[in-house]
């Protein structure tokens, strides 16, 4: 039976409309906004603009805050599902960063606690944004396709870590002020053009591999890594992510097109319950390749090869 509900919290960024698309069910985080207090996550632009966002983010970050949805929350949130009989499949933002999946655990034993025969699966995606929501739309997909909720929950478990990100944060000194890297490593990473290129690693937290100065010579090095770690790429879909770096996602997108010939690269904005604590600058590609090695050694060593040809 493939009459069973995929489900996301607000950390896959994935827009309303991918969320029609792809018939996934988004509980809603919570986001700690000036002026606004507590109010629930979105992934619409309504009463803001994502560049207003970001500008109104950086210059006071502290005032803003996330946090995901609570226990009961998940648990009313799985209710109506489990009464009509469906099964749920319920994918969280890595648990590395958020306590989404403990609260996902605790509304699954009581939902069964009520509904003995009710049937959660829980997948700790071990990524972020744009990341996981792919990982998300190829659960959709396989889902589409005829396969069943214990397939694509195994799939999901067996394939996470083949999810990878290839792109730049170039403010670094915001994710500092958040407390996610050091003051003196954010400050290199701000001089001169100087583009951190990030990867996943084994939690889904990004970590720098290598640094290449100047958008040209990072772009480079990107599609080199891409094309060293993407496995099928004609068959794939893409997401590139931008908080507040659209001209250099649309310049990436028109790249990894004619580069690879994917049957989509999609533009993905890095909603606020992400951006809080990703920032401005966020410009990277995600897409389905080999297995990302423990620590990232594999990873590196191909970043900086590449960067140093760049040179």
């Amino acid at each position: 039976m493939n009459d069973y509900i995929i489900m996301a919290d607000a950390g896959c960024d994935l827009s309303a409309e991918f969320q029609e698309k792809y018939d996934v069910k988004v509980i809603n985080g919570h986001l700690v906004l000036p002026g606004k207090g507590d109010v629930p996550s979105f992934m619409k632009w309504e009463d803001t603009t994502l560049e207003q966002f970001y500008a109104d983010l950086k210059k006071n970050p502290s005032d803003y805050a996330t946090a995901p949805p609570n226990t009961t929350e998940y648990e009313n949130f799985f209710e109506p599902f489990v009464k009509e009989g469906k099964a749920i499949i319920c994918v969280t933002i890595s648990s590395t960063m958020s306590g989404s999946f403990d609260f996902a655990t605790a509304a699954r034993k009581n939902i069964l606690a009520k509904y003995p025969d009710a049937k959660i699966e829980l997948i700790d995606s071990m990524r972020f944004g744009p990341g996981f929501g792919l990982m998300v739309v190829h659960a959709s997909i396989l889902r589409s396709q005829g396969k069943s909720f214990e397939e694509v929950s195994q799939y999901l478990v067996k394939n996470r870590n083949r999810f990878h990100q290839a792109g730049w944060l170039d403010d670094l000194s915001f994710v500092a002020k958040k407390g996610r890297l050091t003051h003196s490593k954010a400050f290199f990473g701000t001089l001169a053009g100087i583009k951190p290129i990030g990867e996943f690693d084994s939690g889904g937290m990004t970590t720098v591999l290598g640094k290449a100065k100047g958008a040209k010579a990072a772009y480079a090095v990107l599609l080199k890594y891409i094309e060293a770690t993407i496995e099928n790429p004609e068959e794939q879909y893409i997401f590139i992510a931008q908080s507040s770096r659209y001209p250099q996602a649309e310049a990436y997108k028109k790249m990894l097109e004619e580069k690879f010939s994917p049957k989509g690269v999609f533009i993905i904005d890095v909603f606020p319950f992400c951006g809080i604590n990703v920032g401005p600058g966020l410009m990277a590609a995600y897409y389905m390749g080999k297995p990302i090695s423990d620590d990232l050694s594999t990873e590196r060593e191909l970043i900086e090869r590449f960067i140093a040809e760049s040179k």
